[in-house]
């Protein structure tokens, strides 16, 4: 059989050893021993190697002839077509023997492989994939290219300044939304800057660890429980910041003239209106206000 790509490929007893045994101590081989007049091969191979393409090189599928290659099969003392063995750090650490449903091969890979994530064909909704999974400098990366072509695209301005704030460039932050123009995209330039402003006040506040000592003498203590919601927005601890704020709400409303209403509007900016943790407070505080 001819090769497929340079992730799917032939191993012969001549190569095996550098293509399977050497190759999964950096990424798994999934080993498909078959044969031409094995029909259930010829069901499992396709499946296989769609897997494979989903892996995008992250796992290689080697394919060995039985026919051509009896001293591998004698080696790994294949008896039976389809068997498929999974290959890492050198050694065989799964399998099976015939043909398998996909969701089988699936729950067999899942503890030694992860599947990459979707590549979106639009460059800012891959930049917002890698942002939400935490990946800010893949997602700077992407965005530089992206307003390399068009400086003026409001959504990619509004997160490339979320990705210079995540890394602590404030100033900058600031000035690359200072640069958005339009109301198109105004709750999402609400919250970039609310971002801003809790990076900005945390960096200037006490520690978490002192201000939760000064809680447990004081429950009562607004100014530290207001500044802890702080520190954890941001931290990106969000439940646990407007689980506080909502607490300062309901205990001490006119606190700092109405601050914990104030920042809780932020944090709704920041999440926006469908994040789910945005739903369940704003009820709460419609409860607590009416």
């Amino acid at each position: 059989m001819s090769q497929d790509t340079p992730y799917i490929f032939d191993a012969t007893t001549a190569t095996f050893d550098q293509l399977v045994i050497e190759a999964s101590f950096h990424k798994p081989v999934l080993v498909d021993f078959w044969a031409e007049w094995c029909a259930p091969c010829k069901v499992l191979m396709p499946l296989l190697k769609k897997i494979a393409d989903e892996y995008q090189g992250e796992l290689l599928l080697a394919k060995v002839d039985c026919d051509a290659e009896q001293d591998i099969v004698a080696r790994f003392g294949i008896r039976s077509l389809p068997t498929v063995v999974l290959f890492k750090d050198g050694q065989p650490v799964d399998g099976f023997s015939g043909a398998q449903p996909e969701s089988a091969i699936r729950t067999i890979l899942e503890p030694h492989v992860q599947l990459p994530p979707p590549v979106a064909a639009d460059p800012l909704e891959q930049a917002q994939l890698l942002f939400a999974e935490g990946s800010i400098a893949d997602a700077e990366a992407v965005l530089k290219h992206l307003l390399g072509e068009d400086n003026t695209n409001a959504a990619a301005l509004i997160l490339y300044a979320r990705c210079l704030a995540e890394r602590g460039e404030l100033t900058e932050a600031g000035a690359v939304l200072d640069a958005v123009t339009g109301d198109q995209h105004k709750a999402a330039l609400a919250g970039a800057k609310a971002q801003l402003t809790f990076l900005g006040e945390a960096a200037n506040l006490p520690d978490v660890a002192d201000l939760k000592t000064r809680l447990a003498k004081n429950p009562q203590d607004d100014e530290a429980a207001h500044q802890l919601a702080i520190q954890q927005l941001s931290r990106q601890q969000y439940e646990a910041a407007l689980d506080g704020l909502m607490k300062l709400f309901i205990r001490n409303r006119n606190y700092a003239e109405g601050l914990a209403h104030k920042t809780l509007l932020q944090v709704f900016d920041l999440l926006g209106n469908d994040h789910p943790l945005v739903t369940m407070y704003r009820r709460k505080l419609f409860a607590a206000l009416y």
